[in-house]
């Protein structure tokens, strides 16, 4: 019914793939049931510590028999002086008190080791494995192939999925400039990369011969099949499951998704120093005064590490990071499972309509 080439290379049943939120998100639970109702979970494991996704991929494999991935940061080079550093902590020791912190922590790391992450998929022969930020090396993508995973790709230009086909990905996600969460960007300017999902899906298709994932934006059977007519094999969601009762995200998180609107987000470099789209929040609005240069990811992202923390125990979410897409006012609190199971039956009745047009 809806087999295309991206179900038959990974072996799933419908041509969906929950997007890997990382950050707590994509809970064990939530990628199960994602998997067991025919789609393709993620864990979204950026952040993890190698031990942490090594217990989380063999949860998720008590839970299902089903294919499912594990996505990936890759590597990037990091370039940000003692005196940047120090100028953004004070900027946000402002925040930490007001919060009722005291001031910045000292970091000895800023991320974990891609390298000891990619061994464990490695080890544990994960099925899928995604990754986005760049490429990893040659020598990764040829050992992950010879294990029999599937390597999949992040792009949000042509160029950008056509140096992933080179590298030998199996697949490409096309990042449009609706999708929630961090950019996968990393051969130009974010600001140049912006495409929007209908423009961009067309555009990778002709010009790789991969199976290509439309991302961005995509909140149901509509979505679906409108990037089937686009040339895509299949889908990647990420904001449609965040308020699903196996989401890992904060409860006033979820609450902010249900409420919000789709003018309701923007992209930011605030909470991470890398571009993402998400809920505007306080913390933002604040960063936009910083009269420094934000310190690039991964520096950022620890740095704001312990002000996200204290604002979800204090159930505060404008210093939260709320990663959404512009198609948020579509989400509910439906189930995982339901939330598949209702985009492919309106897929479906969608593509019935279409096919009884009368010419």
């Amino acid at each position: 019914m809806l087999q295309t080439r991206f179900t038959e290379l990974v072996q799933i049943r419908y041509p969906i793939v929950q997007a890997g939120m990382a950050g707590g998100i994509t809970t064990p639970e939530l990628v199960a049931a994602v998997s067991n109702a025919g789609g393709l979970g993620t864990i979204g494991a950026g952040y993890m510590a190698p031990d942490d996704l090594r217990t989380a991929i063999r949860q998720v494999k008590r839970l299902t028999n089903c294919p499912f991935a594990v996505n990936l940061f890759v590597e990037t080079e990091t370039v940000a002086s003692d005196d940047e550093i120090a100028q953004m902590n004070r900027y946000l020791d402002q925040i930490r008190a007001h919060l009722g912190l005291g001031p910045s922590p000292k970091l000895d790391q800023y991320t974990q080791s891609f390298a000891d992450q990619i061994q464990v998929v490695l080890d544990e022969c994960v099925p899928v494995f995604s990754f986005t930020f760049g490429i990893p090396p040659r020598d990764v993508i040829a050992q992950l192939k010879q294990r029999g995973i599937v390597v999949i790709g992040t792009a949000t230009t042509v160029n950008e999925a056509i140096e992933l086909e080179a590298a030998g990905v199996d697949a490409v996600v096309a990042q449009g400039s609706e999708a929630g969460g961090h950019r996968g960007t990393f051969l130009s300017d974010v600001s140049r990369s912006l495409i929007g999902t209908m423009a961009l899906v067309p555009q990778v298709v002709d010009h790789v011969s991969v199976p290509v994932i439309a991302s961005g934006g995509i909140m149901d059977g509509r979505g679906l099949i409108a990037c089937f007519a686009l040339g895509a094999s299949a889908v990647q969601m990420g904001t449609a499951f965040l308020a699903c009762p196996e989401s890992g995200a904060h409860a006033l998180y979820k609450q902010r998704v249900l409420n919000s609107t789709e003018d309701a987000t923007e992209i930011t470099w605030a909470y991470s120093g890398k571009a993402a789209r998400g809920i505007r929040t306080q913390f933002m609005e604040r960063m936009k005064g910083y009269p420094g240069n934000i310190p690039p990811y991964p520096v950022q992202n620890a740095l704001t590490q312990d002000i996200r923390r204290a604002a979800a125990k204090q159930n505060n979410p404008e210093y939260m990071s709320l990663w959404a897409g512009q198609g948020l006012r579509l989400a509910t609190r439906r189930s995982a499972a339901a939330v598949i199971r209702d985009t492919v039956e309106q897929g479906l009745v969608a593509l019935h309509q279409m096919t009884s047009f009368k010419r």
